[in-house]
């Protein structure tokens, strides 16, 4: 009775192995056939921000090499936590894509109590994209021309103001604040489109935000630029003095970068795939000349363990940067 027991329950075994293998295997064609239908890739920032023409522009020239269209949808809000949680809970089968930053891949902990996701554990990094440097600019109608005249104007004033719409432009911000010793008050804008329409008009007194969003306003004179946040100057514009140079700072920087991730638990045949697609957008004219040539963007794909091994340091810089700067979390 034993052994014919113990045969029955072996044949059982078998049976559920099989089993498992056929449910398997449709997942496991599906992965290698990816993809077979469109892509839907998060911007958790506006329309016509860095984030949404990086994404844009590289989702063109993916979509060569997948055969698929990558459709982008724009989701933004409270500093990119919204879009960023609906792709860290969506289906994990990579028709839904995050076009993440440092604001929602590194600096969120560092910035809020309570984020809606584990951003080491609920993403599949796939690829770096690029990073840039920041600008430092004032309305037209602030009576400076340099970042030493700011800082010795903010001595005698106690109305000047400054936007943010990311973890980037606050952080960078309240970072040379502090390091200067200048008080100013935050204004929050849910895009940095609206920041920028806000300090064209004078309604704010600084914006530091990207070059792909400044520095068409500032070659079009409708704002003034005092510095950039990086420690070397931009070839784009190679008089702009750093943050450094301009206010005799030391050790100041700050830049943004830009990386694809997908739901955790997507297929390795998946990831592999848009990893590749990646990379061959990123050597394209198209890319080079959109991103590097028009907005100053490096651009550096990655393997996915690199771009981890990147979130992974970038979230210690962020904590420190944000405790230098003095945030408290909200």
């Amino acid at each position: 009775m034993f052994r014919a027991m113990s045969s029955m329950a072996r044949l059982a075994a078998a049976a559920t192995l099989v089993l498992a293998g056929l449910s398997l295997a449709p997942q496991a064609a599906e992965a290698q056939s990816y993809p077979t239908r469109p892509i839907r890739a998060i911007v958790p920032f506006a329309a016509g921000s860095a984030t949404d023409i990086v994404a844009r522009t590289f989702a063109d020239q993916m979509s060569k090499t997948l055969g698929q269209t990558i459709v982008i949808e724009n989701r933004p809000g409270a500093n990119g936590l919204i879009g960023a949680d609906a792709v860290a809970k969506a289906a994990n089968d990579g028709y839904t894509i995050l076009v993440g930053t440092n604001s929602t891949n590194a600096a969120a902990p560092a910035l809020f109590n309570n984020v809606p996701f584990n951003m080491h554990k609920d993403f599949q990094p796939v690829s770096f994209l690029c990073s840039v440097p920041l600008i430092v600019a004032v309305a037209n109608s602030v009576p400076v021309t340099t970042l030493r005249e700011l800082i010795e104007l903010a001595k005698t004033r106690t109305d000047l103001t400054f936007a943010s719409a990311s973890s980037s432009q606050r952080v960078s911000t309240e970072m040379l604040l502090t390091m200067t010793g200048m008080k100013m008050t935050h204004v929050f804008y849910r895009s940095g489109p609206n920041a920028m329409q806000d300090l064209i008009a004078g309604r704010v007194t600084l914006f530091t935000a990207d070059l792909g969003v400044m520095l068409p306003q500032v070659r079009g004179g409708t704002v003034r630029a005092l510095a950039v946040t990086s420690q070397q100057r931009t070839p784009q514009m190679p008089d702009l003095p750093t943050v450094d140079e301009a206010a005799g700072t030391k050790g100041y920087e700050l830049i943004a970068w830009f990386g694809l991730f997908t739901p955790a638990g997507v297929p390795a045949e998946v990831v592999t795939k848009l990893n590749e697609a990646v990379r061959s957008a990123a050597a394209s004219t198209e890319v080079k000349t959109s991103l590097t040539d028009r907005l100053g963007m490096v651009i550096a794909p990655s393997s996915p363990e690199e771009l981890a091994a990147r979130v992974t340091a970038e979230a210690v810089k962020w904590e420190e940067a944000a405790r230098v700067a003095g945030i408290e979390k909200q």
